[in-house]
C-alpha cells in the first residue's frame, strides 16, 4: 500500500480538515527556548507500524522523528522544511565533496561519530546499520509499499528483493537469508565502517532527496529478533534519536522519554527541549480541537486531529497565531479518468472526449466544495507549486463553449454521454463535489450519476482492482496523492501515476489506466537526466503531455490545519509528518 492510501486514512477521519493548499505559518518563539516538561500530544489513531524500515504512513513518520534518525532528513527551520539537510550523514553527498561519482553513480555518505544506539552499553551506529536497514525493506512479511521508488534504481536491488520474497515469514529464515545474501549496490566502503555506498542503475538527480525517505533508516541487527513491522519489534524497539519509547499500547497511548544514549552534539536536527512526549490516540477531533484552544492541561498539540473543518473560519478571521495552514504538496483531491471504460460505446478512450469534460468543470466551484480558496488554492495542473517541474499554467479553463464544440465533433451524432462518478460518501467534501460535478457536466448535456463508497472500500475493493475499472463500474473518480518526497519529487507523481503498464494496478497506481509513449519516454528521460535543469525542464514537459491528453483534472494541492495550545513555543510545521515537529517544540514554564 503506498502511502497516498495511508493517507486516506487520515482523510476519513477529518472530514474536508486535510482539504486545502496554501501557507499560513505559525512559528511562536515566545523568547528563550526552556527545556523541560511533559509534552502532550492528542489524536484519534495508530500508527501503521513501530519499524522505520517499513512504515508508510504520515502518522508512521511522527512517530519515527522521536526514536529514529535518517542519513537526511528535513529540518524544523521555516523556509527549509522540504529541503534534506545532513542528520546521521556528515553532509550532503555532492560532487564536489567526493559524496557522488563524476558519472553520478555511485554515492557515499558517512556516519557521524557519536550517533548512539541505546542498547547497553551504547553502541555506534554505522554503515552496516545503513546497509541492513535498506535490505529490510523487502524484507516477506511486509514489505516497504514505497518500494518501486528505488528497487531498481539501486544495483542488484531488485534480484535481491525477488529473492527476499520467497522466504519464510520466519525470524530464523529470515535473518539467515541476510546473512547470506546483499545487495550489490549497498556495502560499507571498507577504509571507513561508517561510511555507506550506494551504487545505481543509472544517474538520478534525485536520489538525494529520496534518501531522506525513512526507510533508508539504519537499523541494529537486534532488530532481526522479531519480524519485520511485528508487534513484538515495536514493544522492543532500539533508538537512535533524542527519545525512546518507554511504552506503546497499540491504539491506545505511545509514551516517550529521552534516550540517555543520545548525544545533542551527533544531531543538528532535533533540540529535544521536552523531557517527555505523551500521546493519546483514543480522543475524537471536536473535543481534541476544545481542549486545545482552552488549553486544557492534558492538551498541547495534535497527534493525526487536524482542526475541523468548521472552526477553521473563526480562527482565520480571528487572526489566530496557533493555526497553522501548513503546505503538503500533493493533490487532493483530483478527478481521475478511467480511459478504458467500456460505457457510451468507450467514448472516454477518446482524449477529445475527456477534454471536453475538463473545460465543462469548474473549478472554483470545486474549490468552494473545499473550503474556499484561502483554504484551497486551486491546482491547475500536475505537480504542485515546490516539486521540480512544477510551472504554473492552466490548460482547462471553465469553458462551456468549447466543451460543447468538442463534444460535437468528437462524437457520433445524438449521442449523449452518461457518466459514473466514484467517491468517498464519508467525506463531506466528496459528496459536494459529485453534486457540482452532476450539475456543471448536465450544463453541457452530460448526465451524471454518483457511486457513493465507504472509504476503506474506495482503493481496495475499487480502484486497486482492474476488473473494476475495466467493466465500467466507474467513468470518474476523486482520488489523492502525496509525495513520498519533496523538491526533486516529480518522479514520485509520474512514475506510479502515469507512466503506462508499469504503473497499472494492482502493482502500480494508474488507476486509470492512462498509456502515452510520449509521457513514457519523458518519464524514462527525466529520469535519467544528468542535471536538476534537465529533469526540470523534462518533468514540466511530462506534465504538460499529461495535461494534453486529459489523464485527469487537478483541483487543489492540499494543506494541513494544525493548531497547538498557548504554552507551545517553537511550531514549525513540517509535511512530510503533518504536523509541528515535537522534537523542536519548547514549553513555558507551569
Amino acid at each position: 500500500m503506498r502511502r497516498m492510501l495511508a493517507m486516506v486514512a487520515v482523510v476519513a477521519t477529518m472530514g474536508l480538515g486535510l482539504n486545502a493548499c496554501g501557507s499560513t505559518s505559525s512559528s511562536s518563539s515566545g523568547g528563550t527556548p526552556q527545556k523541560g516538561g511533559t509534552l502532550n500530544m492528542l489524536g484519534t489513531g495508530d500508527v501503521d507500524y513501530m519499524d522505520p524500515n517499513v512504515s508508510y504512513y504520515t502518522t508512521g513518520y511522527l512517530a519515527l522523528r522521536m526514536f529514529s534518525r535518517q542519513l537526511l532528513t528535513y529540518p524544523a527551520i521555516q523556509g527549509q522544511t522540504t529541503t534534506v539537510a545532513p542528520d546521521l550523514a556528515t553532509a550532503l553527498p555532492t560532487v564536489a565533496n567526493g559524496g557522488i561519482s563524476a558519472d553520478g553513480l555511485t554515492y557515499k555518505l558517512t556516519i557521524r561519530k557519536g550517533a548512539m544506539w541505546n542498547t547497553t552499553p551504547p553502541r555506534q551506529v554505522t554503515a552496516a546499520d545503513a546497509v541492513r536497514g535498506l535490505e529490510r525493506t523487502c524484507n516477506p512479511v511486509q514489505p516497504f509499499g514505497g518500494l518501486p521508488d528505488f528497487e531498481t534504481l539501486i544495483v542488484g536491488m531488485e534480484s535481491f528483493c525477488t529473492a527476499f520474497s520467497q522466504v519464510a515469514q520466519k525470524t530464523g529464515p529470515i535473518e539467515a537469508f541476510m546473512d547470506s545474501h546483499s545487495i550489490a549496490g549497498a556495502t560499507v566502503d571498507p577504509s571507513n565502517p561508517l561510511t555507506v555506498v550506494y551504487k545505481l542503475t543509472q544517474p538520478a538527480t534525485y536520489f538525494t532527496d529520496q534518501l531522506a525517505m525513512p526507510a533508508f533508516s539504519p537499523a541494529p541487527v537486534e532488530f532481526l529478533k522479531y519480524l519485520p513491522g511485528g508487534n513484538a519489534l515495536a514493544q522492543n524497539t532500539l533508538s537512535d534519536g533524542p527519545y525512546e519509547i518507554q511504552s506503546y499500547d497499540p491504539t491506545k497511548s505511545i509514551v516517550f522519554v529521552r534516550n540517555p544514549a543520545w548525544k545533542a552534539s551527533s544531531d543538528p536536527i532535533r533540540k529535544a527541549y521536552v523531557d517527555r512526549i505523551v500521546v493519546s490516540e483514543t480522543g475524537n477531533q471536536t473535543q481534541i480541537q476544545q481542549e486545545l484552544e482552552t488549553n486544557s492541561p492534558a492538551a498541547d498539540m495534535g497527534w493525526d486531529a487536524p482542526v475541523p473543518t468548521a472552526d477553521i473560519p473563526a480562527l482565520l478571521a480571528n487572526k489566530d497565531p496557533k493555526l497553522t495552514l501548513g503546505q503538503t504538496f500533493g493533490t487532493d483531491p483530483y478527478v481521475l479518468f478511467n480511459t478504458i471504460s467500456p460505457n457510451n460505446n468507450g467514448a472516454f478512450k477518446s482524449t477529445a472526449v475527456r477534454q471536453a469534460v475538463e473545460y465543462a468543470i469548474n473549478r472554483a466551484d470545486l474549490v468552494q466544495d473545499d473550503g474556499g480558496p484561502q483554504i484551497a488554492p486551486p491546482l491547475t495542473h500536475i505537480l504542485p507549486a515546490g516539486i521540480l517541474g512544477s510551472k504554473q499554467y492552466d490548460p482547462y479553463p471553465n469553458n462551456l463553449q468549447t466543451a460543447r464544440q468538442k463534444l460535437t465533433s468528437a462524437l457520433p451524432a445524438g449521442t449523449k454521454l452518461h457518466l459514473v462518478v466514484l467517491y468517498q460518501s464519508s467525506l463531506d467534501f466528496e459528496s459536494k463535489m459529485f453534486q457540482t460535478l452532476q450539475a456543471d457536466l448536465g450544463k453541457v448535456g452530460i448526465s451524471v450519476s454518483g457511486d457513493g463508497v465507504p472509504s476503506s472500500a474506495f482503493y481496495a475493493r475499487y480502484l486497486e482492482v482492474p476488473r473494476v475499472a475495466q467493466t465500467g463500474v466507474w467513468d470518474l473518480a476523486l482520488a489523492q496523492w502525496f509525495p513520498d518526497w519533496y523538491g526533486n519529487a516529480a518522479l514520485s507523481f509520474f512514475n506510479p501515476l502515469f507512466s503506462g503498464s508499469f504503473s497499472f494496478p494492482p502493482s502500480g497506481s494508474n488507476f486509470g489506466f492512462y498509456n502515452d509513449p510520449t509521457t513514457n519516454h519523458l518519464i524514462q528521460e527525466a529520469s535519467t537526466a544528468t542535471s536538476s535543469s534537465q529533469a526540470e525542464s523534462l518533468w514540466g514537459q511530462a506534465d504538460q503531455q499529461v495535461m494534453a491528453d486529459a489523464a485527469i483534472f487537478p483541483i487543489t494541492s492540499p494543506t494541513q490545519p494544525v493548531y497547538h495550545a498557548a504554552e507551545v513555543h517553537n511550531t514549525v510545521f513540517v509535511p512530510n509528518i503533518l504536523q509541528f515537529d515535537p522534537t523542536n517544540v519548547w514549553l513555558t514554564n507551569g
